[in-house]
Parts: C-alpha cells; sequence; structure tokens
C-alpha cells in the first residue's frame, strides 16, 4: 500500500482549494516535496493546472528541480496530449506521467504511449463524480459514474467505470481515480467508486479525492485501492504522513 502526496502546481507554486476553485497557495513544490520524502511518502504526483505552454516550461523547470533533490517516484500530469510531451517530462526526471483530457478526446492516445514508453509509465487519470440526473444536458450511465473534465464542472458523457476498463485495455499501467463529489470536502474517499472500478480492472488504483483523517485511509484500501493519495491536509499539516501509515498497518496493510 502506497501513501501518495499529491501537488497541484500554478505558475511554479502549489496550490490548493475544495472542487478546484477558490485556490490558495500553499507553498513551494521542491521544497514541499523535499519535506514529503524525509516525512516517508512513497511516491508524490505533480498536477499541472494551468498547463498552459507558459505552464508546461515552468512545469519542466519544477519537475527537474525535484528530481535533483528527491528520490522517490514522480507522477506528473495536466496538459500532457502528446508523445512528445511525455518524452519531454520524461527526460525532466518523473518517473510517469498521467494523462486525462486528451485521452478522451482521443482514446487511441492511451495505446500509442504504453506501446512507446511501456504500460509502468503511463497512468491515466479519471475525475469522476456520481450522474446529476436534474443538471442540464446530464447523460444517464449505466454505473451511475460520469467522467468529467474542466476540474470536474462538465460532463465528459462517457460512463466512468467503463472508460476505467477501456484504459486497461488500451495499456495504462495504472488508474488515478479522483473523486470530484469529494475533491477538497475532507469527508473521506469515495468507496463506492473505488469499489465499482476495483470490480472492473486489474491495474492498480491509486484512491483519490476526500480525505481529511488518518482514518479515512484504511476504507480506501479496503475496497480495493492499491494506493492513497491526498494533497490539503498533508500540505497544510492537518494529518502527518506517518499517522497514515500508522492507520494504514494498523488496519492490517502491508505499508513501507
Amino acid at each position: 500500500m502506497r501513501v501518495i502526496a499529491c501537488l497541484d502546481v500554478d505558475e511554479g507554486r502549489v496550490v490548493k482549494g475544495v472542487n478546484f476553485e477558490n485556490l490558495r497557495d500553499a507553498g513551494d513544490p521542491v521544497e514541499l516535496a523535499a519535506r514529503y520524502g524525509a516525512e516517508g511518502v512513497d511516491e508524490l504526483t505533480f498536477l499541472d493546472v494551468s498547463a498552459s505552454k507558459q505552464g508546461r516550461g515552468t512545469m519542466l523547470d519544477v519537475v527537474r528541480r525535484t528530481a535533483d533533490h528527491v528520490f522517490i517516484p514522480l507522477t506528473v500530469g495536466g496538459g500532457v496530449r502528446t508523445a512528445a510531451d511525455v518524452r519531454e517530462l520524461l527526460r525532466a526526471g518523473a518517473d510517469k506521467v498521467s494523462v486525462n483530457t486528451a485521452a478522451i478526446a482521443n482514446p487511441s492516445l492511451l495505446r500509442e504511449l504504453s506501446e512507446e514508453f511501456g504500460a509502468q509509465c503511463i497512468v491515466l487519470s479519471i475525475d469522476a463524480r456520481r450522474v446529476r440526473p436534474d443538471e442540464p444536458g446530464a447523460h444517464p450511465q449505466p454505473s451511475g459514474f460520469e467522467v468529467t473534465t474542466h476540474g470536474g464542472t462538465r460532463s465528459a458523457g462517457i460512463d466512468a467505470i467503463e472508460w476505467a476498463r477501456t484504459g486497461e485495455e488500451l495499456g495504462v499501467g495504472e488508474i488515478l481515480l479522483n473523486s470530484m463529489d469529494g475533491d477538497g470536502t475532507k469527508e473521506g474517499f469515495d468507496i463506492e467508486l473505488i469499489e465499482a472500478v476495483r470490480a472492473a480492472v486489474s491495474v492498480p488504483i491509486i484512491a483519490s479525492g476526500g480525505a481529511g483523517a488518518a482514518e479515512h485511509f484504511p476504507p480506501a484500501a479496503r475496497a480495493g485501492a492499491d494506493a492513497v493519495l491526498a494533497a490539503s491536509i498533508f500540505h497544510f499539516g492537518e494529518v502527518p504522513i506517518a499517522d497514515v501509515k500508522k492507520a494504514l498497518r494498523e488496519a492490517g496493510e502491508d505499508v513501507r
């Protein structure tokens, strides 16, 4: 069971909000990454939330500086659209690259990337939420969960569980499963969502969205997550990484 710290990076700074809104500054990404490494986090995930051309250059610099100072696996995502983007990030020091919106527009991109770089490098990031039937233009989905884009604000009209299954078929090595209903709420992981995806795929699942206390992590592991991810509770010192590992260990999980 891996514990992952996620850093949303905007123009070279770590930011955090609720449902990607009301973002506030949480510090320098390289300093935070180094702190998490010292505190025993197993992996880091950087998400470039601006992901503009300017943001890409800034992000590459952040990745290079982090790789120089921190020696744990690093996944980078946000604005990844082509094999050239992946190559650039891997050369800068990323170990894995996560893909989200571009794969929705062109699913065959996932097969192309996994064949070129290896499945172990490619993570499918899914921003999922419960279908909201009263929303204008809502699309009913068999599982009741849908894929969203634009920080969880727009429905992609795709069943989230089916999309996870498609990602596995196209060769991704891991799924970053972010509950948009839970993101930033600190009310706990979406256990039903994790269980539904676990039943559909065999690749590792990273559970994301909703962590607010150490006791929220073991239920996600029991539901089938292979890794658990959090952001603001680590950034602002609300829950120490050691407490998360202790809670997982006491629940019978094998942790580093």
